[in-house]
């Protein structure tokens, strides 16, 4: 039994961070998962940025609301869908999600959650368990599922080498140098045909 896991951001999605980096003419809140491999240290970097501009929230999510998936993701996940199960692993917050989940129909996630004060400002954040991606392939593959994975950076590669076949997609130059082995694609055309050839 099959189940592939995908990452949401630059995959299925804009990245949120760059779309508030360009709404808040805050250029440092354009560093991502594809140019920072620790994840906590680019969270507490963001969220000292967020408290240095006074920014919430509701600020975020104001940008969130204008994002749209990405040209042909929701086709690509429709059809996908219909083929066989599929799960959205992601480093992003359940209180970022929900807009775009709408937009996609409702797909299943697994993402993590912020602590926000009274005062609507993002105090810390809470990780649903540690190496998330890995840990949850890991635990699918534990009770009877063959894994399928794509992303496009350095956060995903645990969840693409750990599972039965694994794609890079849209990833930066860097990471597909780095990783020659693992197959990549631009399209999600490409993408699919991966995918169904892994099924």
């Amino acid at each position: 039994m099959n189940i592939v896991c995908l990452d949401l951001e630059g995959v299925l999605v804009p990245e949120i961070w760059i779309a508030f980096s360009e709404a808040s003419g805050i250029p440092e809140l354009r560093r991502t998962t594809r140019d920072e491999p620790d994840y906590d240290k680019l969270m507490r970097f963001r969220l000292k940025i967020l408290r240095e501009h006074g920014l919430g929230l509701k600020d975020i999510q104001r940008t969130i609301a204008t994002i749209d998936p990405l040209p042909g993701a929701r086709e690509f996940l429709d059809t996908l869908r219909e083929e066989t199960q599929v799960l959205i692993l992601s480093d992003t917050f359940t209180q970022f999600a929900s807009p775009l989940m709408r937009k996609l129909a409702w797909p299943a996630i697994f993402c993590n959650e912020l602590l926000v004060g009274a005062d609507g400002m993002i105090e810390d954040y809470h990780i649903r368990v540690p190496r998330s991606k890995l840990t949850t392939v890991r635990a699918l593959q534990s009770i009877g599922f063959d894994t399928i994975a794509a992303g496009d950076s350095y956060n995903d590669l645990d969840m693409i080498q750990a599972g039965k076949a694994g794609f890079l997609f849209r990833s930066p130059d860097q990471i597909r140098k780095d990783h020659p082995e693992i197959p990549s694609c631009e399209s999600f055309a490409d993408l699919l045909s991966l995918i169904r050839g892994a099924l």
